[in-house]
């Protein structure tokens, strides 16, 4: 038999994958693989930068962007996010559209998506959970609010 034809199972990452002997395995970066990968959305440069850093220090690899017109320009080439942050209202399209948008893309629909508001409006909450929010967060968003979405997003991933 050649060599060429027999094959050898190498963990990768995690999971099995089947290469050739004889051929040399160049391992990809594990530790980005298998970050968490976060998209934040929100207009404000204060509030996104507020939730990246809470994020990365739960070793999230953050995108963050300042309107939803731009995440889903992102998550059209990259669409392998663990969770999509957004603020509720922004110009343009607000968290909510881009909820809607997310909901009924077939490539993006099992993304869980978390929205946040400075405002506590008990409809506007409503309305989002029953499209298809995982959370609803009021802003300003704590170390405790990312640690509580963290927990649940990955026991569910």
């Amino acid at each position: 038999m050649e060599a060429s034809s027999k094959r050898e199972a190498i963990m990768v990452g995690g999971r099995r994958d089947h290469r050739e002997k004889g051929i040399k395995v160049v391992p990809v970066d594990e530790e980005e693989e298998l970050e968490p990968y976060v998209m934040v959305v929100d207009d404000s440069s204060v509030n996104r930068a507020i939730v990246t850093e809470l994020l990365r220090s739960l070793q999230y690899r953050v995108t963050a962007v300042d309107s939803g017109k731009k995440a889903l320009k992102i998550l059209g080439t990259e669409p392998n996010a663990t969770m999509i942050i957004t603020d509720y209202s922004m110009p343009e399209m607000t968290g909510y559209e881009l909820l809607q948008k997310v909901k009924a893309s077939s490539e993006l629909k099992q993304i869980p998506v978390v929205i946040m508001s400075s405002e506590d409006v008990p409809t506007r909450i409503n309305r989002c959970l029953e499209e298809g929010a995982e959370d609803f967060v009021l802003k300003p968003v704590r170390q405790s609010d990312i640690s509580r979405i963290a927990t649940r997003m990955l026991q569910s991933t």
